[in-house]
């Protein structure tokens, strides 16, 4: 059977390497695409709208870079993740500081971890979105300034990554640990597959 190649327009090793967990081995844009969108969310803008928004906008922009380079034209995979808690939107963290922030303001709550997936192939994009829930046990300053310190916060959404040192802060998950993660596996195969893409296992 044959496979189709497509593009992955994202720098994060994490998804990458849940694409090869998966048995998909795409080709990284690196990555003019991913800079190219403004992460800043719109006023009043609900966390799905913004996180649908920008996955969107990555894999439109990964198809604009292969237009512009001249590369071999091919379905591109955009992801964005985001932390929401009672409707306020949590990305990366700016500095040490705003991650202490962001992590007292979850310590002891439910959170959202909302991660929408977009496979763009010319103008056309179909997406899939993830919506988890986390539990955070109540947390002291000291673990706080701790986590911070390790440098784990400062590049995930939220200001913590779930297969690090916080999955000790994670009293209950309520959904897809890839898709808190960064790349919910079971939306993106679904994805991918119905755009004639397969992974490794499916591919004779």
């Amino acid at each position: 059977m044959n496979h189709r190649p497509f593009y992955l327009a994202s720098a994060s090793p994490r998804r990458r390497e849940l694409l090869a967990q998966a048995g998909y081995a795409p080709e990284v844009l690196r990555l003019a695409a991913e800079r190219a969108v403004d992460e800043t969310p719109f006023a009043g803008e609900p966390p799905l709208v913004y996180v649908k928004r920008l996955a969107r906008d990555k894999a439109l922009a990964g198809v604009a870079e292969l237009l512009a380079s001249g590369r071999v034209a091919a379905p591109v995979l955009g992801a964005d993740t985001t932390v929401a808690l009672a409707g306020e939107i949590f990305g990366k963290p700016t500095d040490a500081a705003d991650a202490f922030a962001i992590l007292d303001r979850l310590s002891g709550r439910e959170h959202q971890v909302l991660t929408a997936v977009a496979l763009a192939e010319g103008d056309r994009v179909d997406l899939r979105i993830s919506v988890s829930r986390v539990r955070f046990a109540r947390l002291d300053a000291a673990q706080i300034r701790a986590y911070v310190a390790s440098g784990e916060p400062l590049d995930k959404a939220g200001a913590y990554g779930i297969q690090g040192r916080a999955a000790c802060f994670v009293e209950h998950l309520e959904g897809s640990y890839s898709g808190v993660m960064g790349l919910p596996l079971f939306e993106t195969a679904e994805l991918l597959a119905q755009s004639g893409i397969l992974n490794w296992n499916e591919r004779v």
